[in-house]
């Protein structure tokens, strides 16, 4: 059995940050905080995208491949130029990331994320929608959690 320290750390494990990073502004500069938080802890940072769910394209056969196409097209473009930002971002503080990219529901794929590589925290931008104010952000689902420590940036 691993050795627990009292801050919850594996023993001969590095800390591990979550970031959410989809490139808006609250999560550039939540992804700024987690880099220094990183850096600081000498943790290993992990941050995350999530990209939406193809779109249902049944009732027209011939243009929902197309559509289904180009969304994995634009996924794929949005992945390489976070992943170059995250590194970018990472090798100027002197840092490692791992840069993880998924498709899904952005609280179920952060908190399974977490999960897998044992996050010490996560650190998260504010939502801008309006929406989110009734129904909950991802920050609140996530605070909601309980699970880890959750730093939210505005």
């Amino acid at each position: 059995m691993a050795e627990v320290h009292s801050f919850g750390l594996v023993a001969g494990k590095l800390p591990a940050i979550v970031v959410g990073f989809d490139g808006s502004r609250t999560s550039m500069r939540a992804s700024a905080y987690a880099v220094g938080l990183a850096r600081r802890q000498r943790a290993r940072l992990v941050a995350v995208y999530v990209g939406s769910v193809a779109p249902r394209c049944v009732t027209e056969p011939s243009v929902g491949p197309f559509i289904v196409a180009e969304h994995r097209a634009a996924f794929e473009r949005t992945v390489a130029s976070l992943r170059k930002e995250a590194e970018e971002l990472a090798q100027e503080q002197d840092i490692a990331v791992t840069f993880v990219a998924t498709h899904g529901d952005s609280f179920t794929e952060i908190h399974r994320i977490a999960e897998e590589v044992s996050a010490d925290a996560i650190v998260v931008g504010a939502s801008a929608k309006a929406v989110h104010r009734l129904a909950g952000s991802l920050a609140v689902r996530l605070v909601r959690s309980g699970k880890w420590p959750v730093t939210v940036i505005p």
